[in-house]
């Protein structure tokens, strides 16, 4: 019972002293202390919320003290928000911080780019008032955007949902009307949901222009329709998601996927970012189509991809002066057979965000479904051509190109003056002839050769002066490389000419 009466009486003095809030403080008296003198909110998108930022504040002082007011210098008609000791608002009084303590202060904004005068938008967060006072600056860049997003049904609120092929689908979004076939680089477009290009349209992107997807979003380029993308050398053309807070400026999975499907014509994509997406660029069918996909891609960057940077479905794809970079399963997948005709290209997969069970870039000729009753059927389809030249192939990974065939079907591939990271330790492939590097289908190849790259885990893949790709080449039509430096003398493999790094 003694022992019982002991813990009571020390669970109460723990709990009384634990549980005081009446303590005695002192006004402020100017001493404050804050993590930062300014709180850069980043970019927003006009009517679009930001991210939620914070400002510690410290009480140096061996006093408790209580601070008289915290407000927005613009007051009940500022933009940004605040949230102080957990409590919302915009104004505050009485602020108690302990000796020796600190506090947050969160702020947020949504801005109505209509509305300012000036796109830097600006306010003060003012701590105390008179003498005393002190301030931290609020700094947020607004941009103006197109915003294109499906409609709702007035009565259920319901969002529109995309018909394909005369189907309905779940896949919420909308087609494009003919004023919106053009991306222009005046404003950002911004999407919500899936824009779609009608059949017999075009969806021409200025050189520029930057497309912004929110989560779940993606851009569909239907039967008979073209996607033309226009980037030029000093103006690219982005595809990313909508948050533009430097925290987000690498982040996978951030919106869904650009679908060209069968039957669309005439698609290039010219100085181009594809970057932060589940799927870059899907193409093609995945139960295979008598209808051609075709694609041109030119002086491309496509990484940081939840999934895959491009999976390719029994496609006809031509590229060169690709960078095919991160992706969580393979920077290329080229699927159920197809046609694919790369040059001067950098496929390397650093990706570091979990365990990736594909090679940076996978060759198959088939696809299996699995049918409602569990039964797995097989698709087999003629791999026309899997055709390499000058290309990289690197990773984190001790096997970084895998063929897959199945017999049964046509299975064409070559591979020359490229660089391969190949290390079959545990003897996988020993009896796979597709992988034998002697075979008269692999010519003047380097295996496992040191490339020199100047930061992979960031995506940057430009050779340095002791890569084996340098003068290995052999030159073709693509006499520059991805950044206009000439390679028509000693070429280097993969797209890019090296540097000489400091």
């Amino acid at each position: 019972m003694r022992y019982l009466l002991l813990f009571i009486v020390s669970f109460s003095l723990i709990t009384i002293s634990s549980c005081r809030k009446d303590f005695s403080t002192t006004p402020s008296f100017g001493k404050l202390e804050f993590s930062k003198d300014t709180v850069f909110l980043d970019t927003v998108f006009t009517n679009i919320g930001s991210a939620t930022y914070n400002l510690k504040v410290y009480n140096r002082s061996s006093k408790d003290i209580s601070i008289p007011s915290i407000q927005l210098e613009n007051g009940m008609m500022s933009n940004y928000r605040l949230n102080v000791d957990g409590i919302a608002g915009k104004e505050f009084n009485e602020i108690n911080i302990l000796a020796n303590d600190s506090m947050y202060v969160f702020v947020e904004t949504t801005i109505d780019f209509s509305t300012i005068t000036d796109p830097l938008y600006t306010d003060k967060i003012l701590f105390d008032n008179g003498i005393n006072q002190q301030d931290v600056d609020l700094v947020t860049l607004v941009q103006d955007a197109n915003f294109i997003f499906p409609g709702r049904d007035p009565l259920t609120m319901e969002i529109d949902k995309l018909t394909i092929d005369g189907e309905p689908t779940s896949i919420q979004g909308r087609f494009l009307e003919d004023s919106e076939l053009v991306f222009s680089n005046t404003k950002p477009t911004v999407i919500y949901g899936y824009a779609a290009v009608p059949s017999d349209k075009t969806l021409i992107v200025e050189a520029g222009a930057k497309i912004h997807f929110h989560d779940n979003s993606g851009l569909i380029i239907d039967d008979n329709a073209s996607l033309k993308v226009n980037g030029t050398m000093s103006e690219k053309v982005f595809f990313e998601g909508d948050r533009l807070e430097n925290s987000f400026s690498n982040v996978p999975g951030q919106w869904g996927v650009i679908l060209i499907r069968p039957g669309s014509v005439d698609n290039t994509i010219q100085h181009a970012v594809i970057k932060n997406g589940l799927v870059g660029l899907l193409v093609g069918n995945a139960l295979g189509s008598d209808k051609n996909t075709k694609l041109t891609l030119e002086n491309t960057e496509i990484y940081n991809h939840g999934a895959y940077g491009i999976w390719a479905r029994d496609s006809e794809i031509t590229g060169y002066n690709l960078v095919m970079g991160n992706a969580g399963f393979a920077s290329l997948a080229a699927t159920i057979g197809g046609e694919y005709n790369f040059t001067h290209s950098t496929f390397a997969n650093y990706w570091n965000r979990g365990i990736r069970q594909l090679p940076a870039v996978l060759v198959n000729n088939y696809q299996d479904n699995e049918e409602e009753s569990g039964q797995v059927t097989r698709v087999i389809n003629d791999l026309i051509a899997a055709n390499f030249t000058n290309c990289i192939f690197d990773g984190n990974s001790n096997i970084e190109f895998v063929l897959d065939k199945v017999e049964g079907s046509v299975f064409d591939y070559s591979v020359s003056n490229s660089m391969l990271r190949f290390n079959d330790v545990n003897g996988a492939f020993a009896n796979n002839i597709e992988l034998d590097f002697t075979n008269p289908n692999y010519q003047n190849n380097i295996l496992n050769g040191f490339l020199h790259f100047r930061n992979p885990q960031k995506n940057d893949f430009l050779i340095g002066q002791d890569s084996d790709a340098i003068n290995k080449a052999i030159s073709t039509l693509f006499s520059m490389d991805i950044l206009g430096v000439d390679r028509s003398i000693s070429p280097d493999i993969g797209a890019y000419q090296h540097v000489i790094f400091e």
